[in-house]
């Protein structure tokens, strides 16, 4: 693990220097500081601020600025991405939210039953802070740092909402996209009726300043910032570290046990017709590294690699060869066959982080839940 930290460490006091640097260098420019503003104007003006976390780093991922400028009592925080993040890790920091009197909630913004549930927490929120008003409108605002999900969770909750609205009125989308930025304005979608709810949505707004060297490289593999702001070969690399370090790839021992199985008992006729038969199906979807067979693929190289190395990893010469040989092997995975090796090395990388992303390769949450009663919210 002192590995890991080692390489974000490094990741991360780049990722910073990145950060400081104005225009087109850096991600916060004149536009992101305007939306700050605008968002932090409306807090004092809304009925409640729901801050948008990503379960995978659930304190890293926290909208600072909002934490100066809104009372406790109108402010929740929703974890999104929970498909993606350590299931028991995620309880206990939901636990850990409740045990400071924090309101949380966690979604998958793609799941109608999380969302079903989010509404109706809102909506007895809202009562709650309306209580004496018979009849009343209220704005919910949604705030957080870029590419945690906010304009994902915006849809699906306005789609649900009007589902049961008497009032259908015109069904919106906000742009959903998995690069950071793409949200530039503020945006309104009613998302239930008797009372009237209206959420606004909101861009991410990412400090240009960040902490730490740790945060910074958990901001940057969680796609907060841009991948051409950062070079994609580092994070990788640092993916690579966290995987090699954790327990994750132990639950892909099974697979590369039914290859071995499959090739031991099959008679050569079979063998020869599903090589036919895996010959064709790769040449046909060689290019797309999300089909299962080779994300299954990808699973069986990185536990033969790490299986196989006997080194001691927690050193960081070992750990770096470990990686680099990872690196060389996924190249055939991926059927990456570019002529120089930087070209090679992006691909992989590019391929990896995606994998990453989605919950291909396993579910990660990056932040430990603290120990003690230290003030994280």
């Amino acid at each position: 693990m002192a590995t890991a930290i080692s390489l974000s460490r490094r990741l991360g006091a780049a990722v910073r220097e990145v950060g400081l640097k104005k225009g087109a260098g850096g991600w916060y420019g004149p536009h992101m500081a305007a939306a700050e503003r605008a968002i932090l104007e409306r807090v004092p003006l809304v009925d409640l601020v729901v801050e948008v976390r990503d379960a995978r780093i659930p304190f890293t991922s926290a909208f600072e600025s909002l934490r100066r400028r809104v009372c406790s009592h109108k402010h929740m925080i929703v974890l999104n991405k929970v498909d993606l993040a350590n299931h028991s890790l995620t309880e206990k920091w939901l636990k850990h939210f409740e045990n400071r009197s924090c309101l949380c909630y966690g979604v998958n913004a793609h799941n109608k039953d999380n969302i079903k549930e989010l509404l109706s927490i809102v909506r007895a929120k809202i009562k709650e802070l309306k209580v004496g008003e018979s009849t009343y409108t209220a704005t919910v605002l949604l705030a957080g740092i870029p590419n945690v999900g906010k304009s994902a969770i915006t849809n699906s909750m306005h789609q649900i909402g009007r589902i049961s609205a008497a009032d259908k009125g015109k069904l919106k989308h906000a742009v959903v996209s998995p690069q950071p930025g793409e949200t530039k304005d503020i945006s309104s979608y009613k998302i239930a009726s008797h009372p009237n709810i209206y959420i606004l949505d909101t861009p991410g707004v990412l400090s240009p300043k960040i902490s730490d060297d740790d945060s910074a490289s958990k901001l940057a593999l969680t796609g907060t910032i841009k991948d051409s702001l950062v070079e994609e070969c580092k994070l990788a690399r640092y993916f690579l570290a966290v995987l090699n370090s954790s327990e994750e790839y132990k639950h892909w021992e099974n697979l590369k046990d039914a290859v071995d199985d499959t090739l031991s008992l099959n008679s050569r006729e079979k063998l020869m017709a599903d090589c036919h038969t895996n010959q064709k199906r790769r040449r046909q979807y060689s290019s797309d590294h999300t089909q299962d067979f080779i994300v299954k693929d990808v699973r069986v190289t990185l536990f033969k690699t790490m299986s196989s190395f006997s080194n001691y990893m927690e050193k960081e010469n070992e750990m770096e060869r470990l990686i680099e040989s990872q690196f060389m092997a996924l190249q055939e995975v991926f059927r990456v066959s570019l002529e120089s090796s930087e070209d090679r090395y992006k691909a992989v990388a590019a391929k990896l982080l995606n994998l990453f992303r989605t919950g291909r390769l396993g579910r990660y949450t990056l932040d430990l839940v603290p120990s003690n009663m230290q003030e994280l919210i």
